[in-house]
């Protein structure tokens, strides 16, 4: 019979010969000799015991005894190095984004960590042979996350009420929905393609919800991969852990290639993609599944862990994180935290676990996900509060404290009692009430704001034009009729959406060939086939806006108006100096045009500059409509509206409309002279028009002009300020020699 053998935790137990002699004395009654007999085989399965631990361990002086030096990959219950790991990661998120406004990797290495714990937890259950619990697993996870989030989202909601203005409420609210159910990724990837959204989502206090919303999406995902892998080693007789390393290596695989692809063609939405990390959590499950199999010496951890802390810290200096990230740029951060991890604990005053286990730091990795989910709103509010682009060096401290302290209190008073407290965990329903106490908590308010925002929207719509006449009070013949209380319009909570949308996709024969170029194309004013003219309006966001004012037009006259955009694209321009999507877009659209054969486009004819005077033509314009009047197509080229720094509604609602830091001196951003002037001259098929004096009336851009607010952002002129140009523009059209409607 063996004389013993070794349990999970690599212990001996007696064998099955010692239990018997043990079982004999009870029931047969051998006598003293039978009991001493069994206490000396007893006494020598400990002698073996003790003499195989003292192999195991590292030969040590006399004296202090000295705790036992794990190798790499022993299973630890607790690792003090990773929460210390956890820690600094948090403090590279929290002092890049206070005092240097840029990204440093730290996100990352979260995500590896939550995923290399997690998959340590469910293999332990697998090879144990005890079940998953995925209900219950799920309801446990997410009664801890959800408190901490409801008290940042309620925080957050109070802090818009009081400090910003009501242009940014719509989008707040529709952020904390996201952020409550963890798809705030997907909303923010959604703006990074929304051309009127990109520069708001920037703004936003709710930002950084991105990462864990794809965390909780993880957190939902991996235990389903697990259970099926589970039932597949059952069913096919396969090892779990071989099984999951395969599942795990091809998620890998597939998400870092789809990654880097991705990341080179559209970084903006990549980088919000849940797809495109899903390799960095398949990382740390491999991380995990590896690290009892990888056996390094203490020396050779000792370099590695360092060399993974001062790639963790140098990442977000030497990268520019922001424009880079995830695509393979990401292994930096991820690979540094994986050597970190293997490096594990060595037990040797020269190593980094010896610094990550520092008690301050450990300690504050307990409290790190309230301090990431803390930091950003205090950080966003001050800057708005304070009108900074940045934070100080002595407010960023102020800033960091005031989160650390919010993250301590939180953590003790919130989260601990919670995740610690043994009456809820005992059913599964009592957990599952903390969760659904805290969506109510936050859905009851943010209903309630968004019913009273939509309430206020819509008493503004129903005013009638005479309260925003806009760009009519500029003309002769004005008369006041603008009612008392009259409230300005665009509604600020809305403005962004403020622009035109056309009834109908292009269609037939005028669908154009390119499919991209499809998905541009709509058309509005007459499309019974019983037109007059067939127009189209083509360009960029402003030609977007503009082409509310044709359809006016269009409307009067009984035109058909086909509009192609090219968000970001300058239209007629120089192919040599856009970037591909612009010169494929240019290249198709002068395609479409010439192959349509309207009876005239509309174009805007210049680009100026942000909060300069600079302002050209376009580059190769004059050439391009040449290609069109050629074919006897008319051109109208319309001056291009003046572009600021700062957001001239966000200024009106904080400052005032009247404020002389909204209001901003046309000579600063617009030259006395347009080149407008002087483009096709001997082109009787050109038409230049030039709004600029009612956009900015008597040399000076203000927000506001007639109860209407002039723009939605920084440079786009409302449509509903377009509206009240419409006539104007017509008529400077209709006077203009060999204009004909």
């Amino acid at each position: 019979m063996p004389v013993g053998a070794l349990d999970s935790m690599g212990w001996l137990v007696p064998g099955a010969a010692d239990f018997r002699v043990m079982v004999s004395i009870r029931y047969r009654g051998e006598g003293l000799l039978a009991v001493a007999t069994a206490v000396k085989r007893l006494l020598n399965l400990r002698k073996v015991q003790l003499m195989l631990l003292e192999t195991m361990s590292p030969a040590k002086p006399r004296g202090r005894r000295r705790a036992v030096s794990p190798v790499a990959g022993e299973s630890r219950k607790f690792l003090p190095e990773v929460q210390g790991l956890r820690a600094v990661a948090v403090l590279m998120v929290v002092a890049y984004h206070v005092w240097f406004g840029r990204i440093s990797g730290g996100v990352d290495i979260f995500l590896l960590i939550s995923s290399f714990l997690l998959t340590g937890q469910f293999v332990r259950k697998l090879e144990s042979g005890r079940a998953l619990e995925l209900g219950q697993y799920w309801a446990h996870l997410f009664k801890r996350l959800l408190p901490l989030i409801a008290v940042t989202l309620l925080a957050v909601l109070g802090a818009a009420r009081l400090f910003l203005p009501s242009s940014a409420w719509s989008g707040v609210f529709k952020q904390a929905w996201a952020s409550l159910f963890y798809y705030q990724n997907w909303f923010l990837a959604a703006e990074s393609v929304d051309y009127y959204a990109t520069d708001h989502s920037l703004a936003s206090p709710l930002q950084h919800f991105w990462s864990l919303s794809i965390q909780g999406q993880i957190f939902i995902l991996w235990p389903l991969i697990f259970a099926g892998a589970a039932l597949a080693a059952k069913r096919w007789q396969l090892r779990i852990r071989p099984l999951l390393v395969c599942s795990f290596g091809a998620v890998f695989a597939l998400s870092l290639v789809f990654s880097i692809v991705t990341t080179q063609t559209n970084q903006s939405f990549a980088y919000f993609d849940t797809r495109t990390r899903l390799w960095e959590f398949a990382l740390g499950s491999l991380l995990a599944l590896a690290l009892p199999y990888l056996r390094f010496g203490r020396q050779v951890r000792i370099v590695m862990g360092w060399v993974g802390v001062v790639a963790m810290l140098s990442c977000g200096l030497i990268l520019q994180v922001g424009q880079q990230f995830p695509g393979c740029m990401a292994l930096w951060p991820t690979l540094a935290a994986a050597f970190i991890i293997v490096a594990g604990f060595t037990d040797s005053p020269r190593g980094a676990d010896r610094f990550l286990s520092w008690k301050p730091l450990v300690k504050l990795g307990d409290s790190s996900y309230a301090l990431y989910l803390f930091h950003w709103p205090i950080l966003v509010i001050f800057l708005i509060v304070s009108d900074q682009q940045q934070a100080g060096p002595f407010s960023g401290l102020v800033i960091i404290i005031v989160a650390m302290v919010a993250a301590a209190m939180a953590t003790k008073y919130i989260d601990t009692p919670l995740r610690r407290n043994k009456w809820i965990e005992k059913k599964r329903r009592r957990a599952v009430t903390v969760i659904a106490v805290c969506v109510l908590l936050v859905a009851a308010p943010l209903a309630t704001g968004q019913s009273q925002v939509r309430a206020a929207a819509e008493a503004a719509g129903a005013q009638v034009p005479s309260d925003n006449p806009g760009a009519l009070t500029l003309l002769p013949g004005y008369v006041d009729k603008v009612s008392e209380g009259a409230v300005v319009l665009p509604a600020l909570v809305g403005i962004i959406g403020d622009w035109p949308k056309y009834a109908a996709k292009c269609e037939g024969v005028d669908t154009p060939e390119s499919e991209a170029l499809a998905k541009k194309c709509t058309q509005d004013g007459v499309l019974d086939g019983s037109a007059v003219e067939n127009v189209i309006v083509v360009g960029n966001s402003h030609a977007d806006h503009l082409s509310g004012a044709v359809r006016s037009m269009a409307q009067v006259n009984g035109w058909k108006v086909t509009k192609i955009l090219g968000l970001g694209c300058v239209f007629g321009a120089d192919t040599s100096g856009q970037d591909s999507r612009c010169s494929a877009f240019n290249d198709e659209a002068e395609q479409y045009i010439l192959k349509m054969q309207p009876d005239r486009i509309f174009t805007i004819a210049t680009k100026t500059t942000e909060s300069t005077p600079d302002e050209e033509l376009v580059p190769g314009y004059e050439d391009s409509i040449r290609t069109f009047t050629d074919a006897g197509i008319a051109v109208v080229g319309v001056r291009d509206n003046p572009r600021f720094t700062i957001d001239m509604p966000w200024c009106a609602d904080s400052k005032g409309p009247d404020s002389a830091e909204c209001k901003v001196p046309l000579d600063t951003v617009m030259p006395a002279v347009s080149q407008l002037d002087q483009a096709g001259a001997d082109n009787p098929l050109f038409f230049p028009v030039d709004m600029t004096d009612l956009i900015c009336p008597e040399s000076v851009c203000a927000p506001v002009v007639g109860n209407v607010h002039v723009y939605i952002d920084n440079n786009h002129v409302s449509q509903t300020y377009w509206n009240t140009m419409a006539s104007e523009f017509a008529k400077r059209l209709s006077v203009q020699r060999g204009w004909s409607q």
